[in-house]
């Protein structure tokens, strides 16, 4: 895979990095269900021999358990990938998730990243969420300060708009930008990618797939068996109707062009996000060996103008 710049960073990516959100097991408020360590590990060192060489992790993602499991996958790995990981969700003992942007809460969480992914610096620290807004400021200074003093190489945010990045930025560059984007959540196209195109700031996509939705291996029954800690089958309305109807009719779409080359629909999906210029890579999650060889060929492959028209006048017709 033929590496990127992020941003104005030091840090040359692969256009697909690994995604660690499903792995950090049930049992919390956005977890995928339950899932295994020991596969969790397996797919993760899959995802490096394959070539690639960052995973995006965040603290709150199984409440600390992903980074654990990350740092297991990569003890006594002979070439290390950036490990990437955010800030601003704390929780209590009893598994609540609240929001937190001040400058205590931020150092004490990157000291815990540090700790359980048993590294002595993270490449890239990310705000999680602009939450809450009126602590932004105090959180990007925060950020800009542990990279002053080499807790973390590079700094990032992530779901912030336009408006939001502009402000914090004269407290210091933003290296990188994590947005959701998939054909189903365009709507970042309208002004925070030229904004981050204009601006020299990486775009890490995350959800290319829209949670697993665009895969081809997604179906009605499927959504009907997820287990009740899936947070997908109640709180992500693309997988409600009358919009799961309308979002199958899109990965039958998917199918048909990746048919013409041999593509899973996933590795449609994929490359349609890659495809746009600001973005520097995507995000791509699994949860079993052998779920990501056939995604990563997207990374390099493009999908012809025709092609990209086809997916335009599908989404154009059925708006979500």
């Amino acid at each position: 895979m033929q590496l990127r710049q992020l941003g104005h960073s030091d840090l040359s990516i692969t256009p697909i990095g690994f995604g660690a959100w499903a792995i950090g097991g049930g049992g919390w408020a956005f977890a995928w269900g339950a899932q295994d360590d020991a596969e969790s590990v397996a797919t993760i060192r899959e995802a490096l021999d394959l070539g690639v060489n960052w995973i995006d992790t965040a603290a709150v993602y199984g409440l600390g358990h992903s980074e654990e499991v990350v740092a297991k996958a990569l003890a006594g790995v002979p070439k290390r990938p950036y490990v990437f990981t955010k800030c601003a969700r704390v929780w209590d003992e009893s598994r609540q998730i609240g929001k937190r942007l001040t400058a205590d809460s931020i150092r004490a969480e990157c000291e815990a990243s540090l700790k359980r992914l048993k590294v002595d610096v993270i490449d890239l620290y990310q705000i999680h969420w602009p939450e809450p807004p009126e602590d932004i400021d105090e959180g990007w200074q925060t950020l800009v300060k542990l990279k002053e003093e080499g807790k973390i190489r590079w700094a990032g945010v992530s779901n912030f708009s336009a408006e939001q990045m502009a402000q914090v930025s004269k407290f210091g560059p933003i290296t990188s930008l994590q947005p959701p984007y998939s054909m189903i959540r365009p709507e970042v196209e309208e002004s925070i990618l030229p904004y981050c195109q204009a601006h020299n700031i990486g775009v890490i996509a995350y959800s290319p797939m829209a949670s697993g939705l665009l895969t081809g291996a997604m179906t009605r029954e499927r959504v009907v068996a997820m287990p009740a800690d899936d947070w997908r089958k109640e709180k992500n309305r693309h997988y409600q109707e009358p919009l799961l109807t309308r979002n199958l009719n899109l990965v039958d779409l998917l199918k048909t062009i990746g048919a013409r080359h041999g593509r899973a629909p996933g590795a449609v999906a994929i490359a349609w996000v890659l495809r746009h210029p600001a973005v520097t890579a995507a995000i791509v999650g699994a949860r079993r060996p052998g779920q990501l060889k056939e995604l990563l060929g997207a990374a390099d492959w493009r999908l012809t103008p025709a092609e990209i028209g086809e997916i335009d006048v599908f989404l154009k017709a059925n708006p979500a």
